[in-house]
Parts: structure tokens; C-alpha cells; sequence
């Protein structure tokens, strides 16, 4: 069963996440300079500081929820995917997978040209039923039990 759904994540789970990144000791991450035992700690560091001054979740909210989100269950997991149908008298399907690490945030700003390119200057017959899941574990999909694949 494919059931509709909104991001709605409330003001006291932001709140929060925010004073667990505020506050997060950074004794406890390994200070490297490289990549290749993890992230790089000065990146982390400025990535949090970015995110407890710049980052505006409600608004990033709204951007995910300008399409039609929905859950559905696949294997006892459940997926979260947005589907924008596409414009024209027949769109072909179009599944756009993130990887790992990512989310589907990185296609928020393609999905609307793909689905309805004649608003950007293009064909409507050229238009795609968009579809963009989000892979177990991530952003609003269930996890495995175990690992997958």
C-alpha cells in the first residue's frame, strides 16, 4: 500500500539535534587532517558550525515537501519516495537513486525540470515521471535489519 506523506519533523526534535551539535565534544573525534581513516576533522568541525548558523531546517522542509512524498512498504521496509508525474500525455518513468552517503535532497532542484520541462523552456512530450526513493537507512526510509546487498 502506497500511502501519502509529509516531512514534518517538529521544532523540539530540531532543537534538539542542534544542542547535540553545539554541544558535541570534539575530544571524542580523532583529529586527522585526511580523508582516509574517516572524515576530516576540520571539515566536520566547519560543517557543524555551519549547520548551527546558517542551516534553516523548516525551509529545507518546504523544498522536500513542493512534491508529493509517499511511504510505501518494499521487503518490511518501508521506503519513503517523492513522485512528481510528469507534464506530458505520456512521461516514462524515471528512477534517480542517490548513493552512499547522500539523499534525495541532491535532486530538488532537477525533479521539476525533468517532470515539466516545458516550464524551462524545453518539451512537455519530453517530460518524465520522476521517481526518487529514499534507500533503506536513509533520510525518511526504514532501516534494514540487517545489512542489504
Amino acid at each position: 500500500m502506497i500511502e501519502p506523506f509529509t516531512v514534518s519533523v517538529s521544532d523540539s526534535e530540531v532543537e534538539e539535534i542542534y544542542n547535540k551539535v553545539k554541544n558535541y565534544s570534539w575530544k571524542e573525534m580523532p583529529n586527522l587532517d585526511g580523508w582516509e581513516c574517516g572524515s576530516n576533522f576540520n571539515y566536520m568541525k566547519e560543517f557543524s558550525k555551519y549547520w548551527i548558523s546558517k542551516f534553516d531546517w523548516k525551509k529545507q522542509e518546504a523544498e522536500i515537501n513542493k512534491f508529493s512524498n509517499f511511504i510505501t512498504n518494499v521487503d518490511d521496509i518501508d521506503i519513503h519516495f517523492i513522485k512528481e508525474k510528469g507534464s506530458g500525455s505520456s512521461p516514462m518513468p524515471l528512477l534517480i537513486l542517490h548513493g552512499w552517503p547522500g539523499s534525495i535532497v541532491e535532486f530538488l532542484n532537477i525533479i521539476e525540470k525533468l517532470a515539466h520541462p516545458e516550464r524551462f523552456g524545453g518539451k512537455k512530450e519530453d517530460s518524465f515521471d520522476v521517481i526518487v526513493p529514499s534507500l533503506p537507512g536513509f533520510g525518511f526510509s526504514g532501516s534494514p535489519k540487517k545489512p542489504i546487498g
